[in-house]
């Protein structure tokens, strides 16, 4: 399950929804919580944070979480349909392979780094 920050475009969750991805958007039952509650909210069942939100990397990074899974988001407006291309496709060939991993999806390249 994707857990999508407030961040993330309608579109781009429609379109996961879509697809049959299961995504739950923080702006529906939670909005206004902090980083901190989404990281909370993501542990159990446990779900991949999606966001375009750089502070979630110094939550992994910085302050050592751990038990978290992120998809970072790094696109322009004109890039998104790309974007969402490249999202869906990992999701599709990896999806259960993102757990507890940090990964970042820019037009350029995907980068998937260990959280443990």
């Amino acid at each position: 399950m994707i857990l999508a920050d407030e961040n993330i475009d309608a579109d781009i969750v429609s379109i996961l929804q879509s697809n049959s991805i299961d995504v739950l958007p923080i702006k529906e039952n939670h909005s206004g919580i902090s980083d901190e509650e989404i990281i909370r909210i993501s542990k159990r069942p446990p779900k991949i944070i999606l966001t375009e939100d750089k502070d979630f990397g110094e939550w992994v990074f910085a302050h050592q979480e751990r038990n978290i899974s992120v998809i970072l988001l790094r696109y322009s407006f004109p890039e998104k349909e790309r974007i969402v291309s490249i999202l869906l496709e990992l999701l599709k060939t990896r999806g259960e392979d993102l757990f507890e991993k940090f990964t970042t999806i820019s037009v350029q390249k995907v980068r998937v780094r260990s959280i443990k």
